[in-house]
């Protein structure tokens, strides 16, 4: 039986917010670490780059694992900004398979040469130490020792993707999406069929990590993110039994999650939503 062990790394979205304000939740960009376990065999899986990846790369390198599988959502700043401190680069035992989309005609590769160019980084991306493998993925699968991964482009500026992890025989399963607008708003390279695939794509879900930005107050239509009750509303009709409310506004610390956290409770229990909803924090760590 597969078995999931999810690290939450990074909960915030656009820009870190350290500090006393933002302690409880925390201040890291986003970065979710999943161990995949079948039997004797392990693998990690990290979900994003965000800056919540440096403290994650200390702890892959005390374990001594030397393989790991990245997959990058899209490549705005707040998602991949940790990876150059990521310690395992560093590192010539490790090997890293980083997967993730072209964004237009730029590739993935040429993205992270731009993020480690001398003018901003101080260590080129060939000066690395790592055996580093870059894929490109678009909607569709990649089989991984032990699990399936499967994507989905969703609704943000840019190619952005949803991945989801499948355990075998419909053991479990972890869907990842932080950056998602569900609502009518803004221009999307997606199908008109787009919504009905969404919820087939997310279709009973062990765990949901959706971005969950806004309150129905503060929206901003078309940046591409939702509030809250729209990611309980799409939670709840695809029959996910726990949904992470993920990507906080970094203008909202940890008093203003607290009200949000308890809205979300109380708009699933009006709408009669069987799941489970947590706020995402840093260092929570939730076993699937």
């Amino acid at each position: 039986m597969t078995k999931f062990r999810v690290d939450v790394c990074g909960v915030r979205g656009s820009i870190p917010t350290p500090g006393n304000s933002t302690a409880r939740y925390g201040g890291n960009t986003t970065c979710v670490s999943v161990e995949v376990s079948e039997g004797g065999g392990k693998q990690r899986i990290i979900l994003d780059a965000g800056t919540g990846i440096r403290g994650l790369g200390a702890r892959v390198m005390k374990s001594a694992e030397t393989e790991v599988n990245l997959f990058i959502s899209h490549t705005h700043w707040d998602h991949i900004q940790g990876l150059p401190y990521f310690g395992p680069l560093f590192d010539k035992e490790s090997r890293i398979r980083v997967w993730g989309a072209k964004q237009g005609d730029v590739g993935l590769e040429s993205v992270l040469r731009r993020l480690m160019d001398p003018v901003v980084f101080p260590v080129p991306l060939d000066a690395l130490d790592a055996e580093l493998e870059v894929n490109h993925i678009n909607n569709g699968g990649v089989e991984l020792d032990l699990c399936s991964v499967t994507n989905m482009r969703v609704r943000h500026p840019g190619h952005t993707l949803a991945t989801r992890l499948d355990g075998e025989n419909g053991s479990g399963s972890v869907v990842f999406v932080p950056d998602n607008e569900l609502g009518p708003g803004g221009d999307y390279d997606v199908p008109a069929s787009w919504r009905k695939d969404f919820v087939k794509f997310l279709e009973g879900a062990s765990l949901l990590i959706h971005d969950a930005m806004y309150t129905p107050q503060t929206l901003r239509s078309g940046w591409g993110h939702s509030t809250y009750e729209e990611a309980i509303d799409v939670a709840a009709e695809a029959g996910v039994e726990k949904l992470m409310l993920f990507h906080h506004n970094p203008d909202c610390d940890d008093g203003c999650m607290d009200l949000l956290a308890e809205s979300a409770g109380e708009y699933a229990n009006k709408k009669g939503a069987r799941l489970e909803i947590i706020a995402g924090s840093e260092g929570m760590e939730i076993n699937v």
